[in-house]
């Protein structure tokens, strides 16, 4: 299975944020809108459709842990050019676990994909995943995260672990 070391965190200042980026990347970075549709799955892992809204999306299954700080990711992704039809079939076989619409900016830098988050109902948020290398150790790809959390002034203090679903159900008013 592919992976990343990722790191997630909260953003105050988006303009300084996006500044930095943009010019490690050398690109002012490409907006994407999503949508992602969470559904039941075994632990630790997440199933999620993520629909683009241009008529295609990814199935995609990881396994992460909900760690603060550079942590391994393991996933598999799969295409679709149908990703209503797919909502309908796996909403009706698996159940939804809640959805979670965002506008990403997106920035390489390196082998790193830098995405400025805002979502709706969170705020902004920063992740970092270190598309690891076949013949890298998770030491590695941690370091290549930490040394560009330093490069962006991304404080120790504004990781958070989990995923954007958890902290959306995190701050429902419980019914």
């Amino acid at each position: 299975m592919p992976s990343n070391v990722e790191i997630k965190a909260r953003v105050d200042n988006v303009s300084l944020l996006a500044s930095k980026a943009s010019s490690l990347s050398q690109s002012e970075g490409t907006i994407i809108k999503q949508r992602d549709t969470f559904f039941h799955c075994s632990p630790p892992g997440r199933l999620k459709l993520r629909d683009f809204m241009d008529g295609s999306g990814q199935l995609i299954f990881y396994e992460r842990p909900d760690t603060d700080g550079p942590k391994l990711s393991r996933f598999s992704i799969s295409l679709t050019s149908d990703p209503q039809t797919l909502r309908e079939v796996l909403s009706g076989a698996l159940g939804v676990k809640g959805e979670v619409l965002k506008e990403r900016r997106l920035f390489l830098i390196g082998q790193t994909r830098v995405h400025l988050d805002t979502v709706e109902g969170l705020g902004h948020f920063m992740e970092l995943e270190v598309v690891m290398r076949p013949d890298q150790t998770l030491v590695e790809g941690q370091q290549v995260a930490q040394e560009l959390m330093k490069q962006l002034d991304v404080s120790e203090a504004s990781l958070v672990g989990g995923a954007y679903i958890d902290l959306l159900q995190q701050n429902r008013p419980a019914s």
